[in-house]
């Protein structure tokens, strides 16, 4: 990965941190420091909590991709497909995958979303193969009611 690669990398996986005023970030996780180079995409996990108010109207987690289609597009990142129900464990949540071309490479970008006690929370994957992504997104389990988890 050549110089201006490796910043537009960087740049990204920085860009998904941030979020907006109502969103509260509960988890950023990567496989190296944002600012260390890398040949590939710097995989990463980023749990956040955005206020539902925010978003008159907002009656199931699949809404919420309305305006975070917005948010991904503004970051140059183009929609693979639509929303799609995709099964977590206990739960069924909407997801909807992204791309972006960093260089010569794709960054892929899953994001899964629900509702809860007034928030939308979204899930967001980031990786450099499909495979990558796939690993990461099966990382999250919700746990059946009533059984504790393993």
């Amino acid at each position: 990965m050549n110089a201006e690669q490796t910043a537009a990398a960087k740049e990204e996986t920085a860009k998904s941190a941030k979020t907006s005023p109502t969103t509260r970030v509960l988890l950023a996780a990567f496989s190296r420091p944002p600012e260390a180079h890398g040949e590939d995409v710097n995989s990463s996990i980023l749990i956040a909590a955005e206020s539902a108010a925010a978003y008159p109207g907002l009656k199931d987690a699949a809404q919420y991709f309305g305006p975070l289609g917005e948010v991904a597009k503004a970051e140059g990142l183009e929609a693979i497909q639509e929303p799609y129900d995709f099964e977590v464990g206990a739960k069924t949540l909407p997801r909807e995958d992204f791309q972006k071309d960093v260089g010569t490479r794709v960054m892929l970008q899953s994001t899964l979303a629900m509702l809860a006690r007034g928030y939308a929370i979204s899930f967001t994957f980031i990786g450099g193969t499909e495979d990558e992504v796939e690993e990461l997104v099966a990382g999250l389990t919700f746990p059946s009611a009533g059984k504790p988890p393993k």
